[in-house]
């Protein structure tokens, strides 16, 4: 098995196809080799190996190793360099690299084989012996933390001590005897950390970093990072081991971190950091403020001349915003990464609409190049322009949003205070990758230091979290638990607000008003809704929800839950008196009282749908859930109907249930109590009867919930159908009857065949046919399923992404016998798996109609449906080509050679099928 891919200027084994055997770093590094761009020589150790590092107990396999003793000897001929050479060192990074980008997640080493012998031969090469001291001080430091596990505030404390002797808040300040001090102490420190000397053998140190490098990619941290994005599927890290070259050299030297375009909102501008006379980790790190791009037009104007021609170059190439990392050695411009640039959700959608609309890409790739869970970012509030505000600090404006939350000054606590239901901000000097946990727990994010390309930011804006970074007046005291920002004093627990979009820090809550939609947003889901098959509906239960959800695209309500608008003001007392009525004549009177405000909310819904169908729900939980149960309420109830306290008291006694979601609720109470449903549809028609007389269109589907046999959705019919013809004959007006089902019981979804001689449509309640067939409570189940999670028996809370295998399996079954029996039966999905894409795509594949979801979910729903086309297309596409491959080998014809890449890949499936 290869285990070294070597690249350099103008050549490469492997390209930019190359992401699962190289790692998205290295293949990279190819494409930029392959494109001719100036890039450091170097090797690729594949993702192939990381597992055997693991299978062998943490150690790199020998010929790995024999393999980069080759390559070292080949980058010393090349360069006219010695690795641990003392005259003319060769130095080397080593980076992490996995398939997929998980910025600041794993380990790095930079001047590796800076050994205490080769520092003067560096300071002679490089004419600069500051610049060689301040490097090996930078290798000590970078080791210790990464290789060795010494804290890395052992050296921090070091160089802070030496900043404040020497009278200067920057690295750059510390003169070659201060540089010197320091090195000895951090030597002491990394000898008082692990008990050993700091080792200065390159070979030892190189194997222990390529090691460190393999070991991080199953930190907590990574781990982390994986398991909030989802990645999974990867078999670990590459490492790239490359030429150093060197931005700290001084003034003529830098580096920085560049989009092609504005991440945070897409706008065609060259958007980039940078420092002078400095290393890269210097501007992620966030630990100096860095510089924007365009003013290194006043420090080195070539330098940035070619930065741009290699910007336009990239971009056209991969036909996406690129993500790139530079340094510049001595004025000469050295190209360290690009990558597909993590963005916001608002520059997603800008990107993908120009790049359609430049003729770079098609409008299918443009709506594919969108994740579906990133338009939640773009319905977020702002803050009000009219509300007082009260701006204590401003910083860079890292990631956009507008968000409320006490202030926290650690992860542990932010991810603590969140889980307790706290709405927190994060506050930090800088943040680092440990901090994952709290940054996702977290509202929103403040730091102290850094820029629009620091971890705090990259990280938050692939999140989609609020960001505001390098707010330069905020001084954080952790010890104290407090921060101040000029004179205002801030401490753990107060509120702050963060507005992202215009970097600005206040003081206390601020309100917000309803997001802006784009006009890229609606003709990207313009473009969107001409891909995808699925319709997408809206769970709305009043006109407001239903006005919002005909505004985000909604294609009708799939679920008006009718028991949402029995709880405002004089209806939950008439709901009261219909349930503690013993007679059926006094439980008429109490609906009379309810059958004018349901039919008015009905009329609000249909008229702002405008014609699209509407599926109402009937009543579906238990009677007990509307009375009281406290002492205080019960004899306020009681007050309001009066009627003595022992009458509530003991009619709630007797409609207790010990496990009420399997008791008297949906069809059964219109079984038992039949004058309540018969209100209802009484309602429902009467509303449409009289928007139907307007000249208005409107579109009724009452659904019968929690069906288990054909014969009680029979009898229900049967009954409802009445009501429903003489309400119209009444009003004399046409609209159409359409009466359907909820499956939520798993017998029905068995019966289906049997079930749809009775419905015109099947709509599956998601939520409790995953707790009737898995048998978890869902209000319960919190306290095992993390667990479960974790451990792997189950791949993900079930009721947040469908559960394909088991609920999925019922569903498919249901469809597949109720439209035998009914061959144009109309099937959808309600409950809340309706938003979640993974769900979505499941549905498509199922041959569902429809789904139904939140109306602020309509817009991630619309575009996972074309999502979910576009795969169905792509898979079917390849497996167009099997057959002609089998008939090719029928014949005896020889198969094409595999390209490069193709062959790298399937080097690396044996592993990967092992893993799994």
């Amino acid at each position: 098995m290869k285990t070294i891919y070597e690249f350099g200027p103008g050549r490469a084994e492997g390209d930019g196809t190359w992401k699962e055997l190289l790692g998205g770093k290295g293949a990279g590094l190819a494409e930029m080799c392959r494109l001719g761009l100036p890039v450091p020589p170097g090797f690729t150790i594949p993702t192939t190996v990381c597992p055997r590092y693991y299978a062998s107990g943490g150690k790199v396999p020998a010929d790995v190793m024999a393999g980069a003793r080759k390559a070292i000897a080949r980058l010393e001929k090349e360069l006219g360099r010695g690795f641990g050479r003392p005259e003319r060192p060769l130095l080397v990074s080593v980076r992490s690299g996995a398939a997929v980008s998980m910025p600041g997640m794993m380990d790095t080493v930079l001047n590796l084989g800076l050994s205490a012998a080769c520092v003067e031969g560096l300071a002679k090469l490089s004419g600069n012996r500051r610049f060689a001291l301040d490097a090996r001080r930078r290798f000590i430091q970078m080791f210790g933390d990464v290789v060795a596990g010494v804290d890395h505030d052992a050296f921090e404390d070091v160089l802070a001590a030496a900043k404040r002797e020497a009278g200067t808040d920057l690295d750059t300040g510390l003169d070659e005897a201060a540089l010197e001090r320091v090195i000895a102490k951090y030597l002491e420190a990394y000898r008082a950390h692990t008990g050993q000397p700091f080792p200065e053998d390159p070979w030892e140190q190189l194997e222990r970093s390529i090691a460190a490098v393999f070991g991080s990619w199953e930190s907590d941290r990574a781990v982390k990072y994986r398991k909030i994005h989802g990645i999974t599927n990867l078999g670990g890290t590459a490492v790239n081991v490359q030429a150093m070259v060197f931005g700290n050299l001084g003034a003529r030297s830098g580096t920085g971190v560049a989009f092609t375009r504005d991440p945070s909102t897409g706008e065609n501008v060259f958007y980039g950091e940078f420092l002078m006379n400095a290393q890269g980790e210097d501007v992620v790190a966030g630990i100096r403020t860095p510089e924007p791009i365009a003013d290194l037009a006043k420090h080195l104007p070539k330098a940035l001349t070619e930065l741009m021609r290699i910007r336009t170059l990239l971009e056209r190439h991969y036909r996406d915003i690129q993500d790139i990392e530079f340094t510049i050695e001595e004025e000469k411009l050295y190209m360290l990464q690009t990558r597909r640039g993590k963005r916001t959700a608002a520059a997603a959608v800008k990107v993908a609409h120009d790049l359609a609309n430049e003729g770079r890409i098609t409008r299918e790739e443009a709506v594919s190049r969108v994740e579906p869970t990133q338009l939640d970012q773009l319905l977020h509030p702002s803050f009000d322009p009219a509300a007082r505000r009260r701006v204590i600090a401003t910083g860079r404006p890292a990631s956009p949003g507008a968000v409320t939350g006490k202030v926290v000054f650690t992860a542990e606590e932010a991810e603590k205070r969140a889980a307790a239901g706290d709405a927190v901000i994060l506050v930090r000097n800088e943040t680092s990758p440990e901090d994952i946990g709290g940054m996702h727990a977290a509202q929103g994010i403040l730091t102290a230091t850094g820029g629009m390309t620091s971890h705090a930011a990259v990280v938050a804006r692939g999140m989609g979290k609020c960001c505001v970074a390098g707010a330069g007046t905020v001084r954080i005291d952790y010890d104290a638990e407090r921060f101040t920002a000029g004179d205002v004093v801030v401490k753990a627990g107060d509120v702050i607000s963060l507005d992202g979009t215009a970097g600005e820090v206040l003081l206390g809550a601020v309100p917000t008003k309803p997001a802006v939609v784009t006009k890229e947003f609606d003709t990207l889901l313009g473009w969107a809704d001409g891909i995808r098959r699925l319709g997408v509906r809206t769970n709305a239960d009043t006109p407001r929800d239903a006005e919002v959800a005909y505004r985000y695209g909604a294609e009708g309500i799939g679920l008006c839950r009718t028991e949402h608008m029995f709880f405002d003001g004089d209806r939950i007392t008439a709901v009261r008196e219909m349930i503690l009525a013993e007679a059926k004549e006094a439980r008429d009177a109490a609906l009379a009282k309810l059958l004018p405000m349901q039919r008015q909310d009905f009329v609000g819904i249909f008229k702002e749908m405008k014609g699209k169908p509407v599926t109402i729900r009937l009543l579906d939980p238990p009677l007990h859930e509307f009375l009281p149960h406290e002492p205080e309420q019960v004899r306020t109830v009681a007050e309001s109907l009066g009627l003595p306290e022992g009458v509530v008291r003991d009619r709630a006694r007797r409609l207790h249930e010990m496990n009420p979601m399997l008791g008297h609720r949906g069809c059964r109470l219109g079984i038992t109590f039949p004058e309540i449903y018969e209100m209802q549809v009484r309602a429902i028609y009467e509303a449409a009867a009289a928007e139907a007389k307007a000249k208005r269109p409107v579109r009724p589907e009452v659904m019968i919930p929690l069906v288990g046999t054909r014969k009680e959705l029979a009898i229900l019919r049967e009954r409802l159908t009445k009501v429903a013809q003489e309400v119209l004959a009444k009003a004399k007006a046409n609209v159409p009857l359409v009466f359907g089902t909820m499956i939520e019981v798993p017998r029905a979804a068995l019966q289906a065949e049997h079930v749809a001689h009775e419905a015109e449509f099947f709509s599956f309640g998601t939520n409790d046919l995953t707790q009737m067939t898995f048998g978890y409570s869902r209000d319960d189940a919190g306290s095992f399923l993390p667990a479960y999670v974790e451990q792997g028996i189950l791949p993900e809370d079930p009721f947040q992404s469908l559960d394909q295998d088991g609920v999925g399996e019922l569903i498919r079954m249901a469809v597949e016998r109720g439209r035998r029996t009914r061959p144009g039966l109309k099937v959808g999905i309600c409950g809340e798996h309706g938003g979640d894409p993974k769900s979505i795509a499941f549905c498509h594949r199922a041959g569902l109609d429809y789904v139904s979801c939140s109306p602020y979910r309509v817009p991630v729903a619309r575009l996972a449906a074309a999502h979910a086309a576009i795969a169905e297309r792509a898979a079917a596409k390849a497996g167009s080509t099997k057959p002609a491959k089998a008939k090719a080998k029928a014949r005896g014809a020889k198969a094409p050679a595999k390209p490069k890449a193709a062959k790298a890949k399937a080097a690396a499936k044996p592993v990967a099928k092992a893993r799994r």
